[in-house]
Formats: structure tokens, C-alpha cells, sequence
């Protein structure tokens, strides 16, 4: 296998970078700026860029099956809508943990929306991972995290993957018909430089995990080996999102959150968004289905 080294397709100068979503129908992909308080769009076809003020921190975008997008702001989830800008709360989360906000999250295959939850001061272990189950509960999956990252999902639905990114581990779930959780496992101990952040896994089943502070995102086969890594040019990784008509072209996320002015001197391209070409397709991108009203 070889991966094309990453090029930086739009140096926005993203604080903490996050979250690349692909929506084929736009030919675009989004992406948040968590800390810059930010939700970006660049359309691949044109190479035009938007960008839009959130009103707190926004830990990802998810697109609803639709129309619009569900937005993880710290104490809810909230409709956001591209023609307005508006943000409008769907739920309440965690109104207890005033000191969290949300984090990473995803949609499965059958439209469900996974998320997790943090301790914005990245000190007390107060993150739980969540899913929006058919009847639009959010209910807790697993809980005990400082920092949740990149639930993501294998492409038989069986097995949920989700990063402990402070114990930098990469945990494995079997997936019931429900969508509970069950056997949880480490699959990876992350090894060198680097934190486990935002990941997808392929059309093959391998998992492809960014590295926070690690210069890298690392591909890992379904027996949690690595088998491949992608070098970038700046150390803050912290996402990556398959698109392009087939699914070949991987969109990173990246930030220079941390970085002191000497590295970001160093770094020019850190917080940009940065694109390079798989030999292995992704897995489309679904939209949510369940638990929120269209």
C-alpha cells in the first residue's frame, strides 16, 4: 500500500481543527474549530470556503439525513442550520458538568449518532462516551474518560472503536442489535510520540487513527497492528474523514492548540486543513436518523 504524503489544501490557521466531515451531495467537506469557536466548509469543486461563527465550543458537526446538521456545543446538542447560522437545542447534556463540553462523535451506519464528553481543563476523568438511540434517548455507553476521541465504527457494524486519549488507548466494543456495548478490550496501546485523537476505518476494516503531538495518523489492521503511517508537516493531528466521488481522498484536521511560537514558526501549516489519496476507499458518510425530528 502506498498513502500520498498530505498536502495542506487550506491554511485557516484553525486553533484546535476537528471533526472532517464529507457531504458528497455539496462535493464539500466541514469541519469544526473547536476553540476558535468556528464551523468551516470548503467546496472541493470550486475551492470556496465558509465559515460560520458557533456560539461556544463546538465539538463536531454530524449531518442530519435531511437536511441541516447536529452540533455538539458544551451542555447540549443543537440543530445548526447552514442558510441561517442558527443554532437551535435538540437536547440537554450534562447540565450537571458545568466544567465539561463535548467532544468527538460520529454517525454509524444506521444513522445513529455517537458522542463523547469531556472535562474542557483535560484534568478530571468526567468524559462519557454516548449514543442517540432509536427513540431519541441519549444513553451513557461507557464513562471514566478525561478525554473521549473518535468513536468510529467497523464496516460489519459489529465492533465500535473509541480513543482514551490521556491513557492513549485505543478500546474495541462488540456492537449488540441494539447498539449496546459489550466486551470491551484494548485493541491498541499507542506507541512513540502522540496521542490517539479522531479516527475512521476503511472500506477493509482497518483503522486509521490521528495522532495528537505524533506527526502522524497511523492505519492499524483489524488485529491492531500497524501496518502503515502517514507523516505530516505539523505534530497536532486530530482527525480524518474519507471523500471525493470514490472515496479515496482522505481530509485531515489538524491545530496548534499547545504549540509554543517558536513550533508554530516552525509549523506554518499547523491548524490547516490538509487532504492527501488513499488506495483504499472509506466507508459514505450517513446521516442521522434516529432521535431527531427532520
Amino acid at each position: 500500500m502506498k498513502v500520498r504524503l498530505p498536502v495542506c489544501i487550506w491554511p485557516v490557521n484553525a486553533e484546535l481543527g476537528e471533526g472532517p466531515v464529507w457531504q458528497a451531495a455539496e462535493n464539500a467537506v466541514y469541519f469544526v474549530d473547536i476553540k476558535g469557536r468556528h464551523i468551516h466548509r470548503l467546496s472541493v469543486a470550486t475551492g470556496q470556503t465558509q465559515t460560520w461563527n458557533a456560539p461556544d465550543q463546538p465539538g463536531f458537526v454530524a449531518p442530519l439525513a435531511e437536511h441541516g446538521f447536529v452540533c455538539g456545543l458544551p451542555g447540549g446538542l443543537y440543530r445548526f442550520d447552514t442558510g441561517s447560522g442558527q443554532f437551535s437545542k435538540l437536547k440537554d447534556i450534562e447540565p450537571h458538568l458545568p466544567g465539561n463540553r463535548l467532544n468527538d462523535g460520529f454517525v454509524d451506519a444506521s444513522g445513529h449518532l455517537w458522542f463523547g464528553s469531556m472535562d474542557d481543563a483535560e484534568e478530571q476523568p468526567t468524559g462519557t462516551l454516548y449514543r442517540v438511540n432509536d427513540a431519541g434517548e441519549v444513553v451513557a455507553q461507557d464513562d471514566d474518560y478525561v478525554i473521549t476521541n473518535g468513536p468510529a465504527m467497523s464496516p460489519d457494524g459489529r465492533t465500535l472503536y473509541h480513543n482514551d486519549t490521556m491513557r492513549r488507548i485505543v478500546y474495541a466494543f462488540d456492537v449488540s442489535e441494539d447498539g449496546s456495548l459489550s466486551r470491551k478490550r484494548i485493541f491498541a496501546a499507542i506507541s512513540g510520540d502522540g496521542y490517539p485523537d479522531g479516527m475512521a476505518v476503511d472500506a477493509d476494516g482497518y483503522l486509521w487513527v490521528a495522532l495528537f503531538g505524533g506527526w502522524r495518523i497511523e492505519r492499524f489492521s483489524p488485529d491492531g497492528k500497524v501496518v502503515e503511517q502517514v507523516p505530516f508537516p505539523c505534530a497536532n493531528i486530530t482527525k480524518l474523514a474519507f471523500g471525493g466521488d470514490d472515496l479515496q481522498t482522505v481530509y485531515a484536521s489538524t491545530a496548534w492548540k499547545g504549540l509554543s511560537p517558536v513550533e508554530r514558526q516552525q509549523q506554518p501549516q499547523a491548524g490547516g486543513l490538509f487532504s492527501f489519496r488513499s488506495p483504499v476507499p472509506g466507508q459514505p458518510q450517513a446521516g442521522c436518523r434516529w432521535g431527531f425530528s427532520q
